[in-house]
C-alpha cells in the first residue's frame, strides 16, 4: 500500500542530507533516530553517539519518540516531490555535560570565599 510509505530526508546542521528514506506510517521517530545514528556521514565534526543526542524538528515542532511517522504526518503538509524534510539537531548527553559542570564548578567554590562583618 504505497500511501502507507513516506519519503524522509534528514537535513543535518551543516545544510548536507541524509536520504531520502522511505519509512513505513507506523514506523516511529526512535527508529528514525537510530537510523540517522546508524548512517551519520563519516567526516562530520559533530557525531551523535546515540538516538537519545538526536532532535527531530519538522514544522518547527521537536518530534517526540513515541510517536509514529503516522501521528507527525499531519502537520507536513504537501512537500515537493513527496519527500518530506526533517531537520537534525545533535545535542550532548545531558548525564555527561552536568558532570563535566559538577567538576568545573567545584575548584570555584572553594576559591571564592565571602566573610560579611
Amino acid at each position: 500500500m504505497p500511501e502507507d510509505l513516506v519519503d524522509i530526508k534528514f537535513r543535518l546542521y551543516d545544510g548536507s542530507d541524509l536520504g531520502p528514506f522511505r519509512y513505513s506510517s507506523a514506523a516511529t521517530v526512535d527508529m528514525l533516530k537510530q537510523r540517522i545514528v546508524s548512517d551519520w556521514p563519516k567526516g562530520k565534526t559533530i557525531i551523535p553517539k546515540a538516538a537519545n543526542e538526536v532532535k527531530l524538528i519538522s514544522s518547527g515542532k521537536i518530534l517526540e519518540n513515541n510517536k509514529s511517522v503516522g501521528q507527525c504526518k499531519l502537520p507536513f503538509g504537501e512537500t515537493a516531490a513527496g519527500v518530506i524534510i526533517m531537520h537534525v539537531v545533535v545535542q550532548p548527553s545531558l548525564a555527561k555535560t552536568k558532570a563535566e559542570k559538577k567538576i568545573d564548578d567545584s575548584p570555584k567554590k572553594i576559591v571564592c570565599s565571602c566573610s560579611i562583618m
